[in-house]
């Protein structure tokens, strides 16, 4: 099966959301706040020190957040697709649980009930009662 060519933005997040997971990014990170620290006597903790750490992490952090959803909402779409090709393929399985994805949290909430009771049935006839554990 062939793949689609990726978009950029695509291959931006995936690219920016695996290297800021990464020790090195971090320790990258880390160095840039030491630096900042270490200046704080050379500029006096002045108010455009400040500004300076305070712009450059916010101006970061806003950008990494739509950055690292799109790439996050991607891989939960894959999983997803994965998760209904198992539904689909194997026999028995209740396919109208392809789409719960769409529901809300009422319906949602309804039928994970409806599987809680079913745990809690299978538990207690299987003679295991129930579990102090959980």
């Amino acid at each position: 099966m062939a793949h689609a060519p990726q978009s950029w933005f695509t291959r931006m997040a995936m690219a920016v959301s695996k290297a800021a997971g990464e020790p090195v990014t971090f320790a990258l990170a880390l160095g840039v706040v030491i630096v900042w620290a270490a200046s704080g006597p050379i500029f006096k903790f002045g108010d455009t020190w400040q500004l300076v750490i305070n712009t450059g992490t916010t101006i970061i952090t806003f950008l990494m957040v739509f950055l690292i959803q799109a790439s996050q909402n991607r891989d939960t779409e894959a999983l997803q697709i994965k998760l209904d090709e198992i539904i689909n393929a194997l026999k028995g399985t209740n396919e109208a649980l392809l789409d719960l994805e769409q529901l809300d949290e009422k319906e949602l909430d309804r039928i994970r009930n409806t599987y809680l009771e079913k745990a809690k049935a299978a538990r207690q006839g299987a003679g295991g009662g129930e579990d102090s554990s959980a």
